[in-house]
């Protein structure tokens, strides 16, 4: 759509500027407004349908120039309380006006920046799967594309108020978090965090996403019994096996026993998705077994748990 001159202040934000905002609605009810921005591919669409559903005014790439306008609508209106836009690359060089605009915008009403992002294997893999092309890429390589972009949108993220990095989760995790942080109507509770439960091998280094790791290297190890050494930590003999040694069973109660601590303060936080990582040597016996167990026990007591094996051969999952 053609872009427009940019707009002078407008009467509220200047008042507001001299004044201070003005951003509640006759029955006392808070105004607000979320931005959504970051890179192609990270979720930006689907984050903009989760606030939609929570009630938000929602709006797909407002150009800069109308951001004051928007922000007065909101503020004003008796029908629009909260509201989410994206703003993105498709803004091109204007997006160094960001910073700027945002320190007006603030005095109007509340507003939070809420920036997606992902690696750039992950943006890839995305783009591949999707068939879209890049916003920047219809002349240059996917790659050089997602490299100019951040170039572009480091004056937003480095503003931003929260940065997520969307590589290791999926749409529905994504949805969890924006629910859990924006959702109102009462605390967060317990179904709004993810717990992902996660084996792995040392021999492979700890996995990056992990936000808890235990090492299970201190229990007696499967792999060196002949029978066991082709199986996994999911086969009932090994569970078996590794559950008869009562440092296992110690271990297990006072993992869950601290976790159960924990999470009701991450969730207070306001955390929407939380990896707990076990390590063994090989990531295919002792981690795998302790993964599921504490995956049953944190379901048990009402978590959304999920469980999953890094290191664990394809062949025997």
């Amino acid at each position: 759509m053609p872009r427009k001159a940019a707009t002078p202040a407008s009467p509220r934000l200047a008042h507001a500027q001299k004044n201070g905002p003005l951003h509640t609605t006759h029955d006392g009810s808070q105004h607000e407004l979320v931005i959504i921005t970051g890179l192609s591919g990270s979720g930006k669409a689907s984050a903009l349908k989760a606030f939609e559903d929570l009630g938000y005014y929602s709006v797909d790439n407002l150009p800069l120039d109308l951001l004051p306008a928007f922000a007065d609508l909101v503020s004003q209106s008796a029908e629009i309380q909260r509201a989410a836009l994206v703003v993105d690359v498709r803004e091109g060089q204007r997006l160094d006006k960001f910073p700027d605009l945002l320190r007006k915008l603030r005095k109007v009403l509340p507003l939070q920046v809420f920036f997606l992002e992902a690696s750039d294997a992950v943006l890839l893999r995305r783009f591949s799967e999707t068939r879209r092309p890049h916003p920047l890429g219809r002349t240059d390589s996917v790659v050089k594309a997602i490299d100019a972009e951040r170039h572009l949108l480091d004056p937003i993220r480095n503003v931003a108020d929260e940065t997520i990095d969307t590589s290791r989760h999926n749409v529905h995790e994504l949805r969890a978090f924006i629910q859990s942080k924006f959702a109102r109507g009462g605390e967060a509770t317990a179904k709004n965090l993810m717990v992902s439960s996660i084996s792995f091998g040392y021999k492979n280094g700890v996995p990056l996403e992990a936000d808890l790791v235990f090492d299970v290297r201190f229990l007696p190890n499967p792999h060196f019994v002949p029978e066991f050494r082709n199986l996994t930590g999911k086969h009932p003999k090994v569970a078996r096996y590794v559950r008869r040694f009562p440092q296992t069973k110690e271990f297990m109660d006072k993992t869950t026993e601290l976790l159960l601590f924990l999470l009701p303060h991450y969730v207070h936080e306001g955390k929407s998705y939380l990896t707990v990582a076990f390590g063994c040597t090989g990531g295919q016996h002792r981690s795998v077994m302790i993964a599921e167990e504490i995956c049953k026990r944190l379901e048990k007591a009402g978590y959304r748990v999920k469980c999953a094996h890094r290191d664990m051969p394809h062949s025997l999952q």
